[in-house]
């Protein structure tokens, strides 16, 4: 059994958005302790109402490792991707956040290269990436991997955000940069992502990356379908008439 004494505030918040994970909660809660044996941090579970007892689960959890290493900050019902970092944000000690999924996906074994780059670099944001040397995705078909870089090299198009993988959720933030972010974006869903990276280069956050392997949910049933698609083209299609909107009013205003 993990030590439970030694509450109060932690250096990292991980932050684990759930809805019917209860298959993969308990795996995914064990790697990240195992992979940051030395680290101060503590898991916030945000569970959206699972209706299969994911709960259950995570009380179970809090029996093995402590209930202020890992908190259980329910929900009643799915009220979006945002509110739930919002929602888990607010329970945060931490000077630093990390937020992933909770499918496996993001495997844990990467979270100590985002420590060590956001160390060496003193970034506000580190994300891991697909889409650069060493990275990738695993499990997915080639319709699915054709979608998923497509989406990216479209948005690389139209918005330059700086970051090679929009549509990733696996980040590390300085506290008061993710609470900064989250106040300013209006996005929900899938798109949430991508206006929180693209708003973070336009406010001028240092962002670094970390190569990733995606790994396809091995259990439960993937959340992306085509409403979700359709969200995403339009959410791209608002943050770029936002920024057009903005680059006009800055020429119009000149230099201040």
């Amino acid at each position: 059994m993990a030590d439970d004494a030694g509450g109060g505030r932690r250096e990292y918040s991980i932050i684990v958005p759930t809805y019917n994970e209860r298959l993969n909660v308990a795996l995914i809660v064990y790697l990240i302790f195992k992979h940051l044996p030395d680290v101060n941090f503590e898991i916030i579970i945000v569970d959206d109402g699972s209706p299969d007892g994911t709960q259950d689960i995570v009380k179970q959890l809090q029996q093995v490792y402590g209930e202020n290493r890992v908190l259980l900050r329910a929900r009643l019902r799915k009220l979006g991707l945002g509110t739930a970092y919002l929602h888990g944000l607010k329970h945060a000690s931490g000077d630093f956040v990390v937020i992933m999924d909770a499918d496996l996906s993001h495997h844990p074994k990467y979270l100590p290269s985002f420590i060590r780059k956001q160390k060496e670099t003193g970034a506000d944001v580190v994300t891991g990436t697909r889409y650069v040397q060493n990275g990738g995705v695993h499990g997915w078909n080639l319709m699915r991997k054709l979608t998923s870089r497509g989406a990216n090299v479209l948005a690389q198009t139209l918005l330059q955000p700086g970051a090679s993988d929009l549509t990733g959720s696996f980040r590390l933030y300085k506290r008061n940069v993710l609470e900064d972010l989250i106040s300013s974006c209006v996005s929900k869903g899938y798109v949430f992502q991508m206006e929180m990276i693209v708003r973070a280069t336009r406010k001028g956050y240092h962002i670094e990356e970390v190569p990733i392997t995606f790994v396809d949910r091995v259990f439960g049933t993937s959340k992306l379908g085509g409403s979700e698609i359709v969200e995403y083209l339009k959410g791209l299609v608002n943050l770029k008439e936002d920024w057009e909107q903005l680059f006009s009013l800055k020429k119009r205003l000149g230099p201040v």
